[in-house]
């Protein structure tokens, strides 16, 4: 009898239906780094009740796929609505939205949506462009804890930033947000490290699963409806095919998401105080992509369908079950822009793979989902027929990537990206240019990196010299090497390890600029000089260490020059008013220093450096008090800032607050700063031994 009544009950319960309702919320999820198969609405084992309840009463997509494997290019096509290729991002650095491009925001904003976005991570930073239509754009990493970094912030806080925002909105209203926790290195919360002491990764899911979980709670108590559409912008390889992250290859570990879209009913929908049953939820195996949901949000809400766009509104294959399968186009190009290996694209017709690269690949996925056996060269037929369709995308190579400054690369290699590459885009590559043949260089790379976090350098450079031995062209494994040299005083092997890479045809900027900064700061300013003077061009990074070069050669008035003519490049660039100041208080102009120090700060609040040099400028016109204030902001954001933990401890000495001194005195002297012995005797005297 139970049985048959809940049959009775599960029959009598409709089957969900995407209906045109405009007057709806509309909330667009994007979960990073997402693997389909680790929820558990797909069979995976991560703990995430909450994504399984939306998608036991929505729509869940089981064949749906990304088409880039990066952070940056995949939501540039989610919230577009346009491949690659059209948008023109084609890697996480060097790459911009053009701020006409018409994105969710903008067409949504149009329909009088209020429109608000909430990002858990750097690559999404607004410096990138996405924040066009957007009434407010949250991306303030650094500001979200007193310990967190400025690379990411936690899910919970992403959340809690767009309950705020949805809680104050009287009518409509549209809400992007991304939470980045699942992306490596996998350290999810202690109750969820516990529940997978093996698995970090399936533990971040279920974090990120469990702090989702709030606002969809929220949701219910909204005077509207509210459309709610999740997926993953890639997956992750966990060593699959030899990658361990992603970003490679376009494996289905990385390419395949999960999508699900479902409803939650607001308090209006509540009819005599109970609520109507939630609907069925229906599984569907047609193939479908990232830039079929612009399509499906502007039809959710009644807006006219747009012929521009790349895909096409999901409504009518949820209300169906199932549809004619959707070409799919995919590409991987970091490691071309970056490495000038060979570029990666394909297709997917028919749940079959291709993949074009100098050693072609084609799967049979119903058979192989695990693509381990290639039959390109066994059918050719089906090769040739998907070899036609990727044609008929008419793909764009990627435009050569532009400079980013040091400090947008050096936060997206923090999160493991390579970052700041600008390798020549070739017409041909061989088979040697294959990412299959190169990715034991990749995993040397990722071995090599770790060494030398754990501190073994030696093992590390190694390890570098090896990649550079098999391909002379890693740009990332010199600068990799150099920095180890230089870090452990081998300035002479820095220098030479750079100077062989221009010998080798690395084209890659960086490179020469790092090799000026190495020149400058070993006693060669001359050289460095004569290295950038005719190529710094309008490059900040260039004209930043070709500044500090003409400073240490006594030429002063080039060097305010070179930094002035960074700001004019970019009146935003924090480093370059960070310069400019340094500059102006190195010839004692401290009103100068503190204007210019000061638009730093506006700029960006986490460069420690200018607020060093602020409370230096603050010192030097009788306003100890404020200089106090901003070395401790300092070595808030920078523990290990010298100059300031020296000031600091020295200026609240002198005022007799010796107590208060003392733990910043003890931070330098535990240091072992590269300091005269005066110095240190010096504060060992201030703070009492």
């Amino acid at each position: 009898m139970v049985l048959v009544l809940a049959a009775w009950w599960w029959l009598r319960t409709p089957a969900f239906v995407l209906t045109v309702n405009p007057d709806r919320n509309v909330l667009l999820v994007t979960i990073d780094t997402l693997r389909a198969d680790a929820l558990g609405a797909y069979g995976g084992r991560a703990t995430t009740p909450n994504l399984n309840q939306l998608a036991a009463h929505g729509a869940r997509f089981d064949f749906a796929h990304s088409h880039a494997v990066v952070t940056l290019v995949s939501h540039a096509s989610i919230l577009t609505g346009h491949y690659p290729y059209e948008h023109g991002i084609r890697d996480n650095s060097g790459y911009r939205l053009p701020p006409n491009e018409p994105t969710a925001a903008t067409r949504l904003k149009a329909l009088g949506f209020a429109t608000g976005a909430f990002t858990g991570g750097f690559p999404l930073d607004h410096r990138f462009g996405l924040a066009s239509g957007f009434d407010l754009y949250d991306d303030h990493l650094n500001q979200a804890t007193a310990d967190s970094s400025d690379r990411e912030r936690r899910a919970d806080l992403v959340v809690g930033a767009a309950l705020t925002w949805i809680n104050k909105q009287p009518g409509r209203w549209f809400a992007f947000v991304h939470v980045y926790d699942p992306h490596a290195p996998y350290q999810p919360p202690a109750p969820w490290a516990a529940r997978f002491p093996t698995e970090p990764y399936l533990g971040e899911v279920s974090w990120t699963d469990s702090a989702l979980g709030v606002l969809f709670d929220r949701l219910a108590t909204q005077p509207r409806p509210t459309l709610v559409v999740v997926t993953g912008d890639h997956g992750e390889s966990l060593g699959e095919h030899g990658e361990l992250t992603h970003s490679l290859f376009a494996y289905e570990s990385t390419l395949h998401v999960p999508l699900i879209i479902g409803e939650i009913a607001g308090r209006a929908s509540a009819s005599g105080g109970r609520r109507a049953p939630p609907p069925n939820g229906v599984a569907i195996e047609s193939a479908v992509r990232h830039v079929d949901i612009v399509p499906t949000l502007l039809d959710a809400v009644g807006a006219p369908a747009d012929p521009t766009l790349a895909g096409t509104s999901l409504r009518g294959v949820i209300a169906s079950g199932g549809g004619p399968d959707r070409p799919t186009y995919f590409e991987a190009m970091t490691a071309n822009v970056t490495r000038g290996w060979a570029p990666l694209r394909g297709v997917i017709v028919d749940h079959r793979k291709y993949i074009d690269l100098p050693i072609e690949e084609f799967y049979d996925l119903p058979n192989d989902p695990e693509e381990t056996t290639n039959l390109a060269t066994v059918r050719t037929d089906r090769v040739e027929l998907l070899q036609s369709t990727l044609k008929s995308f008419n793909v764009a190579p990627p435009g050569r990537p532009s400079q980013e400054t040091t400090e947008t690369i050096d936060r997206l290699r923090s999160l493991g990206y390579i970052g700041g590459g600008s390798a020549v885009v070739r017409v041909t590559y061989s088979d040697a240019d294959d990412p299959k043949r190169l990715v034991e260089l990749e995993q040397t790379m990722h071995r090599a990196a770790e060494l030398a976090q754990n501190g073994h350098l030696d093992d590390a450079a190694a390890l570098y010299r090896i990649v550079i031995g098999k391909r002379a062209d890693m740009e990332d494994a010199y600068r990799q090497l150099a920095l180890l040299y230089w870090r452990q005083g081998r300035q002479a092997d820095a220098i030479q390890t750079l100077e062989s890479a221009l010998a080798n045809g690395v084209t890659q900027s960086e490179v020469r600029i790092k090799l000026g900064q190495y020149l400058a700061e070993s006693g060669q300013p001359g050289k460095a000089i004569e290295l950038l003077q005719s190529t710094a061009g309008d490059d900040p990074d260039a004209l930043v260490v070709l500044g500090n070069a003409y400073w240490l050669s006594g030429r002063a008035i080039d060097a305010l020059h070179a930094f002035s003519r960074v700001i004019e490049l970019d009146p935003q660039s924090g480093l370059g008013y960070e310069n400019l100041g340094i500059a102006q208080l190195r010839l004692k102009d401290f009103a100068g220093a503190e204007q210019s120090l000061r638009k730093a700060i506006a700029a960006d609040p986490a460069l420690s450096g200018a607020y060093t040099a602020l409370g230096v400028a603050l010192a030097n016109t009788d306003r100890a008090g404020e200089a106090i204030d901003a070395w401790k902001r300092a070595v808030t954001l920078d523990p290990g800032d010298l100059d300031a933990l020296f000031n600091l401890t020295k200026t609240l000495a002198e005022q007799g607050r010796v107590d208060e001194a003392r733990p910043f005195g003890q931070r330098y002297l535990a240091a072992a700063p590269p300091a005269s012995d005066a110095d240190i005797e010096l504060i060992k005297k201030l703070i009492g031994g």
